[in-house]
């Protein structure tokens, strides 16, 4: 990278709004955004959004893409990663990073995984006791919420104990559950609500695996109790790919890049 287009990168990302964009995106890579949702969600108004975007774009950190009708945004992962790396091996001089790219990127132990949607009544729900019960004792699954409900959705709950889940020790529960010296050490942690992915989640320590597995609400759908039941087992199946996938990769030999990639991509299955 030039030293110049360095400069108009760090630049770009030096504007407090269009950092604020732009973290956004990054949570929700590498799927796209809606315009009005990223209004909504960092309280902007169209105007000053279309300004950040346009920088964001000119700098080539953002990619407008149309789906259907509309234009959607996303994220530019490869050039922020050319960015980092231009700064670990120019201004850094290759000093040793934090974490060397061939290292093996999971402790030899039980993997702690963390699914975050705001209600933690539905979708966090259903995969936690999806990872619990196909993880085979490789991982310890948890689940919490941005805005925690008071119990899970009992049509989630019938919907695990339809396809032979035991349901009894599931609960909603806040994400200061998992902050603090107390918390168990977190490897993953996976959004699974476009809502829960725009907010801002606390610094997590270890600097666990990040990804967003986001799902429509089935809580939302309308119709008889039938359809709505339908709507859970849907998700239930879409979850059900998801993390027969994520255990059938081999953790302990992928390198960080290459496993972040696979699980970036698993999220992209049941979103179309």
């Amino acid at each position: 990278m030039e030293h110049c287009t360095a400069a108009t990168l760090l630049t770009t990302l030096g504007h407090e709004g269009r950092l604020q964009v732009f973290r956004l995106l990054m949570r929700r890579a590498p799927q796209s955004v809606r315009p009005g949702e990223l209004v909504a969600a960092l309280a902007l108004k169209p105007a000053t959004l279309s300004a950040y975007l346009a920088a964001l774009q000119a700098a080539g950190l953002v990619q407008a893409e149309r789906q259907g009708r509309a234009i959607h945004y996303r994220a530019d992962t490869a050039r922020l990663g050319t960015l980092i790396t231009y700064l670990h091996a120019d201004a850094g001089r290759a000093r040793p990073a934090p974490l060397p790219e061939g290292a093996a990127p999971m402790p030899d132990r039980p993997l702690h995984v963390l699914f975050i949607c705001t209600g933690n009544s539905a979708r966090s729900i259903i995969v936690e006791a999806l990872l619990r019960d196909l993880g085979a004792g490789r991982f310890v699954a948890h689940s919490a919420g941005t805005r925690p409900g008071s119990a899970p959705n009992p049509l989630a709950l019938r919907v695990l104990e339809q396809a032979g889940h035991a349901t009894a020790g599931l609960r909603s529960k806040p994400l200061t559950e998992f902050e603090g010296p107390a918390a168990p050490p977190l490897d993953f942690v996976f959004t699974v609500c476009d809502a829960a992915a725009n907010e801002e989640c606390p610094y997590w320590p270890g600097m666990p695996m990040t990804a967003h597995w986001g799902l429509p609400d089935p809580a939302a759908a309308n119709g008889t109790e039938a359809e709505k039941l339908l709507a859970f087992a849907q998700t239930y199946r879409h979850m059900r790919r998801r993390i027969e996938a994520f255990v059938a990769l081999p953790l302990t030999s992928l390198a960080r890049l290459a496993l972040q990639s696979q699980i970036d991509e698993i999220g992209k299955n049941g979103t179309a």
